[in-house]
């Protein structure tokens, strides 16, 4: 079996008088046989310490990629350095939904993120190796993979948060690639059942899972969240939920980011990591 390896890309991109830094790397997966890009944003203060630092795994939406956080999020190198966190901009292959798909073994995601990115983070940067130091959250087809991730690995993320998610799978059987991943929905029915946010809240009941989820009111993800967000209250499952004016746009992600960090921040806090 090869081993993991990086090829390192360095530059630097400056905001205001800081300067997180962004490495592009490539982690090898074992699981698919192939190297996969990734970026690492390390905040100022990464480089003049000898501590540990939490980890925030950000996870693209459909047709986006690893670098969608540096290139389309204009203060996303702000808010690590405000933070003091490690962010990392995970690669889904552009339509992965971040499962391991049952029916093409060439998309097997999720052990790729929890299994190989996760250890390999953990190995090459000085992070805090443990739940209580990770939170994972994504917009869209990412927003569905991070909780989707958290919810069945709680032994690995403590926090997560979706952003305008798919939540709910089954209403778009024709769209987004997902059938490519699943099967046709009326092939295989029990894909997509067992492998959609709102099917797998028993996982969760326990609310050692903290978690934030949000969605513009003229999101077209915005039913399934709302139903999402009514099955939690009646299993008694904490969450922080959130409807504000907004799309299915870059505009609304850039402002719900602002939340979502802050909240892995007070999550983080309160583990007393800060």
């Amino acid at each position: 079996m090869k081993k993991p390896i990086c090829l390192v890309l360095l530059f630097f991109i400056f905001f205001s008088a800081k300067a997180a830094k962004i490495d592009t790397l490539q982690v090898f997966s074992p699981a698919m046989n192939k190297n996969i890009k990734t970026c690492v944003i390390t905040p100022d203060s990464y480089k003049k310490s000898n501590k540990k630092f939490p980890v925030v795994y950000l996870l693209h939406g459909f047709s986006g990629n690893y670098a969608t956080w540096v290139k389309s999020f204009k203060h996303v190198g702000e808010q690590v350095d405000k933070y003091g966190f490690i962010a990392i901009g995970v690669d889904g292959n552009f339509s992965s939904w971040y499962f391991d798909s049952p029916i093409d073994p060439a998309f097997q995601y999720e052990t790729y993120v929890v299994k190989e990115l996760v250890p390999f983070t953990d190995k090459k940067y000085k992070t805090i190796a443990s739940r209580e130091g990770r939170a994972i959250s994504g917009l869209s087809m990412g927003g569905h993979g991070a909780l989707y991730l958290s919810f069945k690995h709680q032994e690995v993320f403590g926090a997560a948060g979706s952003m305008s998610g798919g939540v709910d799978i089954r209403p778009f059987p024709e769209n987004w690639d997902i059938k490519k991943r699943l099967g046709p929905i009326t092939e295989f029915p029990e894909n997509w059942e067992k492998n959609t946010i709102t099917n797998m809240l028993d996982l969760v009941k326990d609310n050692k899972l903290k978690l934030i989820i949000d969605c513009g009111v003229d999101d077209f993800f915005m039913d399934v969240n709302r139903e999402l967000h009514k099955k939690m209250l009646a299993l008694k499952i904490n969450h922080d939920y959130i409807e504000r004016p907004g799309q299915h746009n870059i505009e609304y992600w850039e402002n719900s980011l602002k939340f979502q960090l802050l909240f892995f921040d007070n999550f983080f806090r309160e583990n007393k990591l800060k």
